[in-house]
């Protein structure tokens, strides 16, 4: 027709996971009809399900968030919005560990970007990039809800590094490049120190306080 345009139509993004690999187990199904019983509908197990999918594969590319909308029996576009709106969910590949360093406010002014940035040239990577040797991806993090603790950082969605300096950050480096993971710290609170003469945590090992940092050299990354 005279004056019509040609529409293009985005390409599906090629895949990167075999489609022979795209497949829960008996098992992983069973623990999927689990979380199914815990809520009203499919719905709400679908976060839960994401979760396994990452472990499983590392990540989350299309293929993956189809699968896991298929196994739940929901629309791909309503998986993929929750995959897409949190960010502890990889929708490309990462190392084996990623370091998510709080840059927000209250840990960036006593020097959030100041290790964020120490950690980028020590690896020689930048927000978002991945090592060389595919063992640590660094990414800028909002709040972590330890702003008392800052700067702090968490490792592959799991453990707190609290209390950070360009120190602290080499020494987890070290560690990680060993396979050792950090362990938990309960901060005990102020309000501990002075009530209860410490933490209010019983069942842990390992205790630290908060500490002044001094205020940052930089207040952008």
């Amino acid at each position: 027709m005279s004056g019509s345009k040609t529409v293009h139509l985005p390409q599906e993004p090629e895949t990167t996971i075999p489609e022979t690999d795209l497949v829960f187990s008996a098992n992983e199904l069973e623990q999927i009809e689990k979380y199914k019983a815990m809520y009203p509908t499919p719905q709400g197990a679908v976060m839960r399900v994401l979760w396994m999918a990452q472990e499983k594969f590392g990540y989350l590319p299309p293929e993956v968030i189809r699968l896991v909308a298929e196994t739940l029996g929901l629309p791909y576009a309503l998986v993929y919005g929750v995959s897409t709106f949190y960010t502890q969910y990889y929708k490309a590949r990462v190392g084996k560990y990623v370091l998510d360093v709080c840059t927000c406010f209250a840990c960036q002014v006593v020097g959030g970007c100041d290790v964020f940035s120490h950690l980028c040239d020590r690896l020689g990577i930048e927000d978002g990039g991945t090592s060389e040797d595919r063992l640590i991806t660094l990414r800028q993090a909002e709040c972590l809800g330890a702003c008392g603790s800052g700067p702090m950082l968490q490792v592959a969605n799991g453990p707190y590094v609290h209390n950070l300096t360009p120190e602290r950050a080499d020494d987890l480096i070290a560690d990680l490049k060993r396979g050792k993971l950090p362990e938990f710290v309960s901060m005990t609170l102020p309000q501990d120190e002075d009530e209860m003469g410490g933490n209010r945590r019983t069942d842990v090992d390992n205790v630290d306080t908060y500490e002044t940092q001094p205020v940052a050299e930089r207040l952008s990354c």
